[in-house]
């Protein structure tokens, strides 16, 4: 090896350490990597942000926006409501559900899919009286296996199609994907509907129905104690009778901005001391009104509002603005007059104090604010509702003509009259202009650590290959398997990028893998076509860890599931996908 490949490959072997560590944003790495390599003269300067401009970067981008057209058209709600029947069995359901899902997620982000399908599917479980934990997995993994068969379903997808266009000079067209997109995601929602929701942990599914669905336990909590209040004078050890009758386990006091040590138990409560409980949403509310509570920045928030205060239930997603950040440090209270009423992780109990808390995605939060504002901070928060949203079926009558505008772009694209950047950036035009999408939403809907990734990587991975570094790497995978037929190249390439997708993010995966692909490919002096189509396969299915796709690390929370839980039916579907993958590539993309 060279200095620039032995640079090179250090660079990323930190890279993918610090993505594995979880301390850092993944845009943050890369961006903080791509600094590194232009600076140590690895990237040359000149191109150092063209990532930005490339046409990957740009079509995810638009995507984004366009999904938030469609859903603000009230397309998708129409589709949704007029399909979803919470008096079906569970099969039947999920079976719903998972086609419903895999279909939006082809043709708009499968994150944006996942969360206008999340908060149905937990609504039809609350009304079925059974655990959502039974169905929200099957969810999340459909909405990924239908991401496979559109060039725009997918993050991966554009990237392999423009590193196409790149290294043999003609990019995939729209449907390209689809015939090994479209028999993976049949097989793989067939599995996931007749056996892969049976594999999971016997334990999430036997929930206390009747108290879990309404709403997740193990919030943590703050509540002020007002000088009226009946428990001024009393011993945390008194409480626990009336905690017990509430359903609320009192778990510490926090008393002029400190938590006491352990759990206070003899001491006694004062006016002005915050109580520390752990509860559902609904004791908490209840256990408030009985004790003559507050919360945390009532007074203001109540004198802000213009009409009644309201509480919402949401999930944090990766790379929303909240992760990694305290409620104090957003200044929810002081800037938006919304509170952080309580928090949900996977049943743990914190010593910091909830507004103190550095919130970590999956984290269930309890939101409280005049209910004008409230959608809108959930919006800036980057956060997605639980509760089902009473979306408008048609709004302004637009939703027919959103879907014909966004389905006469792709016809045009797919038939190569429109270059497909052109033709999505004239539907986000179009749905600006006629505030289908207003301006504002425009750039929230961006998720631009996405953006900051794809505009890193694009020329850390262009460096590498010319570098000879993805060289070096193909040639090792072609040695390692000498002597076997092309075929089992292919697979082995296939297990090596899924295996890769599990820990790290799927566009990181394949910026890095296209080019070993077309290596491979070169050296063996078969069509790269196979190769890369089996980069995008893998690239974007993940399904052992909730950490290996963002619609996985949605559902962790609200589904109750541990870490250990999404291997039981996600090896069996990437063993799955691997089988019917590799046959249909190398029937339509012959080697």
């Amino acid at each position: 090896m060279n200095f620039e490949q032995i640079g090179l490959f250090s660079l990323f072997f930190a890279v993918f350490a610090l993505l594995l560590s979880g301390k850092l944003r993944y845009d943050v790495i890369a961006f903080s990597a791509l600094v590194v390599a232009v600076m140590t003269g690895l990237v040359p300067h000149e191109k150092a942000f063209s990532g930005f401009g490339h046409e990957a970067t740009i079509i995810v981008a638009l995507v984004l926006v366009i999904s938030r057209g469609l859903i603000n058209s009230g397309a998708v709600d129409l589709i949704t409501r007029t399909l979803i029947d919470s008096s079906r069995r569970i099969g039947a359901h999920i079976a719903v559900m998972s086609g419903l899902g895999a279909t939006l997620s082809a043709f708009m982000n499968n994150v944006a899919a996942l969360a206008l399908l999340m908060p149905v599917d937990l609504a039809a479980a609350r009304k079925s009286e059974r655990s959502p934990a039974l169905t929200l997995m099957p969810l999340s993994f459909a909405t990924i296996l239908g991401g496979l068969a559109t060039l725009i379903g997918t993050p991966p997808n554009i990237i392999i199609a423009a590193y196409r266009e790149r290294a043999l000079g003609e990019s995939y067209a729209m449907f390209d994907f689809a015939p090994v997109g479209i028999a993976c995601t049949i097989a793989g929602v067939a599995f996931i509907t007749l056996i892969g929701w049976r594999l999971i942990p016997q334990a999430r599914g036997e929930t206390d129905t009747a108290r879990e669905l309404s709403h997740v336990h193990g919030f943590i909590a703050e509540l002020v104690v007002n000088e009226k209040s009946p428990l001024v004078g009393a011993a945390i050890a008194d409480m626990d009778d009336d905690a017990d009758s509430a359903d609320v386990a009192l778990i510490g006091l926090v008393r002029n901005g400190r938590r006491l040590p352990g759990n206070a138990r003899a001491e006694e409560i004062r006016a002005g001391d915050l109580l520390v409980v752990d509860a559902s949403h609904d004791a908490i509310d209840t256990f408030m009104g009985a004790k003559k509570l507050d919360f945390v920045g009532g007074e203001r928030v109540r004198s802000e509002a213009e009409s009644d205060l309201s509480v919402v239930e949401v999930v944090i997603p990766r790379d929303s603005r909240a992760e990694g950040r305290s409620a104090d440090a957003m200044r929810l209270i002081t800037r938006h007059g919304v509170t952080l009423l309580a928090v949900s992780r996977q049943g743990t109990r914190f010593r910091k104090r909830v507004r103190h808390l550095d919130l970590k995605a999956g984290d269930i939060l309890l939101l409280l604010g005049p209910s004008e504002r409230l959608d809108e901070m959930v919006a800036w928060l980057g956060a997605l509702p639980l509760a089902e949203r009473g979306l408008q079926v048609t709004q302004h009558g637009r939703a027919g003509f959103a879907v014909g505008v966004f389905a006469g772009a792709v016809a045009l694209a797919s038939v190569g009259l429109v270059y497909l950047p052109i033709a999505l950036a004239a539907v986000v035009l179009i749905f600006v202009l006629l505030d289908i999408v207003p301006l504002r939403q425009v750039y929230n809907e961006v998720e631009w650590p996405v953006v900051v990734l794809l505009g890193s990587m694009i020329p850390l991975g262009s460096a590498l290959e010319a570098s000879g570094g993805t060289g070096l790497i193909a040639r090792s995978i072609v040695d390692v398997s000498a002597g076997l037929p092309a075929a089992i190249v292919l697979t082995i390439l296939m297990v090596v990028t899924m295996t890769l997708s599990d820990v790290l993010n799927n566009t990181a995966t394949a910026v890095i893998a296209a080019p070993i692909a077309v290596d491979i490919a070169n050296r063996l002096d078969v069509n790269p076509d196979p190769f890369l189509m089996a980069v995008a396969v893998a690239a974007s299915c993940a399904f052992l860890t909730p950490i290996g796709h963002k619609n996985n690390t949605l559902i962790l929370g609200p589904g109750g599931y541990r870490f250990g839980d999404y291997w039981r039916m996600g090896l069996p579907l990437e063993i799955i996908v691997i089988a019917i993958a590799i046959p249909v590539i190398l029937l339509v993309w012959p080697l």
